[in-house]
C-alpha cells in the first residue's frame, strides 16, 4: 500500500461511512481496484481507519458525550449488544464473506429494501424525532437490524437506519442514532484489530499509511455527516436505494 492508496482509502472510508451505502463495500472494491490484497494488515487497516470516521461523531455531538446523556448511552449499549455478540461467535464466518460477489449481492438487496421503506414510509406517524427519547425497546430493536450489517455491502448505517425507521423514527433521528451507534461497535471492533495486528501495522511504511489514511478519513467523515444531515432535511432515501442497485449492477457486470 502506498501513501496515494492511503489517502483513496481514507476518502472512501470517510465519505462512506455514516452514509447508507456501506463503506465496507467501498473499501473492498477499491482495494480490488487499487489491486491491494486483502491481507490481514490491509484488513485491520480499513478497519481503523472506520474508527477514525468514527471520531468525527464526537467531534459532531460533542454535548452527547457526557454523563448528562447516560440514559441515552445505556440505549446504545443495548442496541450494540446483539452485533457485538453475533461478531465475537461467528467471527471467521463472516470475514469469509469479504467478496466482490457477496458486496455486489448486498448493495442491489439493501437497494431494493431502501426503495420499499421508502414507499410505504410516512413522517408525519413517526413521532421519534429526538435520539434522546428512543426507548429501550426501539434501541433494542435496532440493535438486531445492525446485525445484517456482518454482510459486507449490506451497511452499517444502512441496517441501521431501516431499522430506526421502521420502528417509528424520522429519518434525522434515524441518522443520529446511527451515528452514535456506531461509536460502540467501531471501538470494539478497531480495538479487536489493534491487538492482533500491532506488530504489522506499527512499523514502517504500514505506520504511515495508517496515520494519513486515519486523518484523512477524520476529516471527510466530519464534513460528511453535516452535509448529510443537511440533505436529510429536503430529501429522502431514494436517491442513496437508486445507488445501491446501479452499483451493485454494475460490480456484477465486471466481475462476470
Amino acid at each position: 500500500m502506498t501513501a496515494i492508496d492511503s489517502i483513496v482509502l481514507g476518502i472512501i472510508e470517510g465519505f462512506t461511512e455514516f452514509l447508507p451505502i456501506s463503506s465496507t463495500g467501498h473499501l473492498i472494491v477499491a482495494s480490488e481496484f487499487l489491486g491491494l490484497d486483502q491481507t490481514n494488515v490491509n484488513k485491520a487497516y480499513e478497519v481503523i481507519i472506520q474508527f477514525a470516521a468514527i471520531l468525527a461523531v464526537i467531534l459532531n455531538y460533542p454535548s452527547k458525550f457526557t454523563l448528562k446523556h447516560i440514559d441515552l448511552w445505556t440505549k446504545i449499549f443495548i442496541a450494540f449488544v446483539p452485533i457485538g455478540a453475533v461478531g465475537f461467535l461467528f467471527s471467521k464466518q463472516v470475514k469469509a464473506l469479504f467478496s466482490l460477489e457477496v458486496v455486489a449481492l448486498m448493495f442491489i438487496i439493501g437497494g431494493v429494501v431502501f426503495l420499499i421503506v421508502e414507499k410505504y414510509y410516512d413522517e408525519k406517524n413517526h413521532i421519534t424525532s429526538d435520539v434522546e427519547d428512543v426507548s429501550y425497546k426501539q434501541a433494542l430493536y435496532i440493535g438486531i437490524a445492525q446485525i445484517f450489517a456482518l454482510i459486507p455491502g449490506t451497511s452499517r448505517a444502512g441496517s441501521t437506519i431501516i431499522g430506526a425507521m421502521l420502528v417509528g423514527l424520522n429519518r434525522k433521528a434515524s441518522a443520529e442514532f446511527s451515528f452514535l451507534l456506531a461509536f460502540p461497535v467501531m471501538c470494539a471492533t478497531t480495538g479487536y484489530d489493534l491487538l492482533k495486528h500491532h506488530n504489522e501495522l506499527f512499523v514502517g511504511d504500514n505506520l504511515l499509511n495508517l496515520l494519513i489514511g486515519f486523518v484523512v478519513s477524520f476529516i471527510v467523515a466530519f464534513l460528511t455527516i453535516k452535509i448529510f444531515l443537511k440533505f436529510l432535511e429536503n430529501f429522502t432515501f431514494i436517491a442513496f436505494g437508486i445507488y445501491r442497485i446501479l452499483f451493485g449492477i454494475l460490480l456484477l457486470t465486471f466481475i462476470y
